[in-house]
């Protein structure tokens, strides 16, 4: 089909493409719901400990409580890579379909638990099935739409992901309020599923070799693309994997525990929770829009200063804002401060590690080599939490699981001296700048 005739919902392909960006965008901010987890964490363990009728009279230990978002995380990861083939096969508005009743039901079956073992099935397996079936639905939509524009349309997309706390925390904050924790569950699920099947109605591939008129390929000389089992042989490919695990670790710790540890650093300057918790709910709003920004900030540095000096940058400030957070564990500004570094790094290594994967692997089989490169996401869901829930448990205290983030921080800052081309590939500096340019987005 010509350029000129074709004709997406009704407008020229240049200007209707856009549609299918804020269309990925809704379908975005349903999924990165679970981020808002540290939030409705709080009222749903009362629900857990409260004595019967009004809950089920259980002890319930933080580590516990933490189970839920890890594993939630976890099938995120793992189900993400395995996608793709599938909506190559079938087309991202049948699997982002399938993934929007998954997402609804994992939401809604939350209702149901009556402990925490119960929310991993119910929520956290179900739940992240759906996450991980669909993130990649409107990020290839964009990536095929957007040749000329990738980095932008795909960065306007994720953006959805990493936003989404900040609308659904003080949601779900009024929901519980005014309805209870098993009404909130169940109307977030209703809604989840309803804006994400109408959003993937709307995802679709362009015609076959279509690209917007007038843009032609900028000329590139090839360079050598590694594939997925030349990648694994590579001591690149283990230290990338390593700092995505430590960069995510400290953000995705933070997001589990955000409000908690906020009532903690609150009850250390004598402020009880009803009269802070309002304030930690919407401060999740800045955070989230930390996340959220992160990841085109990042993004630009990467692609200014290569991906060793920004990882080497992002630790530095994790390290940083955990010392902040550890030596002045009774200030709200200093909570303020650590909480807002920490998201913005999460959303940092969300760019940073796909953009190191273009620019050290290549572009031909990035798909599979970022798919085995995001697993160190799902790992450091799994190690931050669990070390946050057992500080809290072990040390008496969420503070202190900050000097285990600020010894791997440190860490990772000299395992990101590492993070240079394999030394078998002899990469084009120029194709691979333009590799993380198309795709330093993603996440």
């Amino acid at each position: 089909m010509a350029n000129e005739a074709l004709k997406v919902f009704g407008l020229k392909a240049e200007a209707g493409r856009w549609i299918l960006v804020i269309a990925g965008l809704m379908v975005m901010l349903c999924l990165g719901a679970i981020y808002a987890y540290s939030v409705i964490s709080v009222p749903l363990r009362k629900v857990f400990e409260a004595p019967p009728p009004e809950g089920y009279g259980l002890k319930i230990s933080s580590t516990e409580m933490q189970l839920p978002f890890i594993v939630f995380l976890l099938f995120f990861a793992v189900t993400m890579p395995v996608s793709g083939r599938y909506i190559e096969k079938y087309g991202p508005r049948r699997i982002a379909l399938a993934g929007a009743l998954m997402v609804g039901l994992g939401w809604f079956l939350a209702s149901f638990a009556k402990s925490p073992q119960e929310l991993i099935f119910l929520y956290g397996v179900t739940g992240g099935l759906g996450v991980g079936i669909t993130y990649n639905c409107p990020i290839v939509t964009s990536t095929r739409w957007f040749p000329d524009r990738r980095g932008l349309a795909v960065g306007l997309t994720v953006l959805g992901f990493g936003f989404s706390a900040a609308l659904v925390g003080p949601l779900a904050d009024f929901l519980v309020a005014e309805y209870g924790v098993s009404a909130m569950f169940q109307i977030l699920g209703f809604l989840f599923f309803t804006l994400m099947a109408i959003s993937a109605m709307f995802l679709r591939f362009p015609p076959e070799g279509w690209k917007p008129q007038g843009w032609k390929p900028a000329g590139h000389d090839e360079t050598v693309n590694v594939s997925r089992d030349e990648m694994v042989k590579t001591r690149t490919f283990y230290a990338l994997w390593m700092c995505y695990t430590v960069g995510t670790l400290a953000g995705l710790m933070a997001i589990g525990v955000s409000k908690p540890v906020g009532l903690e650093v609150a009850a250390n300057i004598g402020i009880g929770e009803q009269e802070v918790s309002a304030l930690l709910t919407s401060l999740i709003v800045p955070f989230a829009c930390c996340n959220g920004l992160g990841r085109p900030l990042f993004g630009w540095i990467t692609d200014k200063f290569a991906p060793r000096k920004t990882a080497a940058l992002s630790f530095t400030l994790i390290f940083t804002a955990s010392l902040v957070m550890f030596t002045l564990p009774s200030s709200i500004p200093a909570y303020v401060f650590a909480f807002a570094v920490l998201w913005l790094n999460l959303g940092g290594w969300l760019a940073i590690a796909p953009a190191a994967t273009a620019q050290f692997f290549g572009t031909k089989d990035y798909a599979r080599n970022y798919g085995l490169v995001f697993t160190a996401y799902g790992a450091g869901a799994v190690i931050g939490n669990l070390i946050a829930g057992q500080a809290k448990d072990m040390l008496g205290a969420y503070i202190m699981v900050f000097p285990f983030v600020m010894a791997l921080s440190a860490l990772g800052v000299i395992m990101a001296s590492a993070l240079k081309p394999p030394s078998k590939v002899s990469s084009n500096p120029q194709r691979a700048h333009k590799g993380s340019i198309m795709h330093g987005a993603h996440g």
